[in-house]
């Protein structure tokens, strides 16, 4: 091990090199993700009542990972300034790789038994929607991303009804419908474009996000255009149902907590508090798949099957995982470095080239 290990990894979690408030929102879709899986979290959440809070995290928190991957993607492919050509396409050769490998990743979870829709299936087939946008502009990709965010909601209902197989769609990841979420991968990736470490950029993130999720939370009260089952799909922003006013209110909503995170980790001390979720959102893979992994050993150790979601969620482990996957994260990039799982997606892709962009 290197001399000096502990300060290397010190500066790699908050040097400049690295976006510390993007860090920050991954740690909370993570616990997110966590609180959605192991919590019984009753339906509705209301701002005026504090009893739903809870239920924030119920198809926010997906979204917000799903936005965080345009985000990522846009970083790694230039940041502000798309790669030029031959770079670009070493970059979008490593996205394919990783694709690749999230979708194997993925099905192995799902082998796994564990009764949870697993995300990385679709996080893999956005990956590769999402490649050929990424030398547009920010001002493009927000407006490609806000067109399909509007129009794709009222074609969903014809996909949803077509016959797929429930193996397919677990491969798809269909629960979280590429079709749709396009869109929030596409808002990442154009907010990266437009420079994220910029104050003005940062705020923009904060009211405009605040202002869709206040636009489209209020347009989904007011009364179906026709009482049927198709306009009840599109006219909802209940989540998951890929609807429009989720697609407006919910993708609003997170983009604004993404400027909030890099709004507060521009002040040193919220920085320190937050360094634990910050480890945690940078190796938001490990902690994602050694959730569901001990789930599964736990489960199986004590009910006997990986699928009694009622069993094993009677056993209370949000907080052991939560408190277990905060610490175990902040301990391994503080001692260690880079996520296992990251560091093996790092190094399987390294032989296409070397990392056309540091973080």
């Amino acid at each position: 091990m290197r001399a000096g290990w502990p300060t290397t990894h010190w500066r790699r979690l908050n040097g400049p090199a690295r976006i510390a408030g993007v860090d920050l929102a991954r740690g909370l879709a993570v616990l997110g993700m966590f609180a959605a899986h192991l919590l019984l979290i009753a339906d509705g959440f209301i701002w005026t009542d504090p009893t739903t809070w809870m239920a924030v995290v119920d198809g926010r928190s997906s979204i917000l990972f799903a936005t965080l991957a345009g985000v990522s993607i846009g970083l790694v492919t230039g940041g502000r300034t798309p790669l030029p050509a031959k770079r670009m396409a070493v970059a979008r050769l490593k996205l394919v790789l990783r694709a690749l490998i999230l979708w194997v990743l993925g099905v192995l979870l799902i082998l796994t038994g564990v009764p949870v829709y697993v995300i990385l299936p679709a996080y893999a087939i956005l990956f590769l929607l999402v490649l050929p946008f990424t030398s547009l502009s920010a001002r493009t990709l927000l407006w490609i991303a806000a067109g399909l965010g509007i129009v794709m909601p009222f074609v969903q209902p014809v996909f949803a009804g077509l016959p797929i197989d429930g193996e397919v769609d677990a491969m798809l990841g269909w629960h979280y419908p590429f079709t749709v979420w396009i869109a929030f991968v596409l808002a990442g990736l154009g907010v990266a474009r437009a420079g994220v470490p910029r104050l003005v950029v940062q705020v923009r993130m904060l009211f405009g996000g605040a202002a869709l999720a206040a636009v489209g939370y209020a347009l989904a009260t007011l009364p179906l255009p026709q009482d049927d089952e198709y306009w009840s799909s599109v006219w909802t922003a209940e989540p998951h149902s890929s609807g429009l006013f989720e697609v407006i209110g919910s993708g609003g909503f997170v983009i604004a907590v993404i400027g909030t995170c890099l709004l507060l980790c521009r002040l040193r001390v919220l920085k320190a508090v937050t360094l634990p979720l910050r480890a945690t959102g940078a190796m938001p893979l490990t902690a994602y798949t050694v959730q569901l992994l001990v789930w599964a050993a736990v489960a199986l150790t004590t009910l006997g099957n990986t699928s009694d979601f009622f069993g094993f969620v009677a056993l209370e482990p949000f907080w052991p995982l939560a408190i277990g996957t905060i610490l175990g994260c902040t301990a391994w990039a503080l001692l260690i470095g880079r996520g296992p799982l990251e560091w093996v997606l790092e190094r399987a892709t390294r032989a296409v080239g070397p990392s056309p962009v540091r973080r």
